[in-house]
């Protein structure tokens, strides 16, 4: 059975500093990241074990404990691809243009984005989506880590708004650190991500003009 692994990272640790110290992706790749794959990979495991032991007593709380890990994989796998040294700035090309004619401009992308990040309730993520059935990008909050997305939606953006991913550098002033993100975002990887979500075809009724 194939399991989850932790995927390295593409730069050190500290190579995002001063927006993000060392110390803080260290722990935030090396536990947080970590423990989201063990108890993905254990959450498979037990539902392998109910399957053949035709005992579902605990599946639902198991089927609740895949979704949250494996979406902790997946995201936090996706953010540090976001991220990059030597990035930020702004995208150009065919994301560019699609972030100016469904935002109305990247400043307000901006701050929608960062506004969507500050305002989570307890613990999540703000994400800008490819929605294929409308064609076009959106901002949505993800609960936690695997709720309030649109289910066809591509996540190609995502930032960590769990105090885990900041209070230590931070402590409680959360929006310095969404603020901070926007110097090492990899618009290459964010565009790459664009461009393959654009040829998803969900072969469903697509919206009226």
């Amino acid at each position: 059975m194939s399991k989850y692994i932790l995927p390295e990272l593409a730069y050190g640790y500290s190579a995002l500093e001063p927006h993000i110290s060392g110390k803080v992706m260290e722990l935030h790749h090396g536990k947080h990241h970590a423990a989201y794959v063990k108890n993905a990979n254990a959450a498979i495991e037990r539902l392998d074990e109910a399957r053949a032991g035709s005992d579902f007593t605990r599946l639902a709380a198991l089927e609740k404990a895949l979704a949250f890990n494996l979406s902790g994989h997946v995201l936090h796998s996706l953010f540090w691809r976001n991220l990059g040294p030597r990035a930020g700035g702004r995208p150009d090309g065919k994301l560019a243009q699609a972030i100016d004619h469904d935002f109305g401009a990247f400043d307000k992308f901006r701050a929608q984005f960062t506004e969507v990040a500050a305002t989570i309730m307890g613990s999540g993520w703000a994400a800008l989506v490819w929605e294929p059935l409308g064609q076009r990008l959106l901002v949505t909050q993800i609960y936690d880590h695997q709720s309030n997305l649109s289910q066809s939606g591509v996540p190609l953006l995502v930032l960590d708004a769990w105090e885990h991913a900041y209070y230590s550098q931070y402590e409680n002033r959360k929006n310095e650190f969404f603020e901070a993100v926007w110097n090492l975002w990899n618009w290459g990887d964010i565009a790459a991500r664009f461009d393959t979500a654009r040829k998803l075809d969900m072969q469903l009724p697509g919206t009226s003009t």
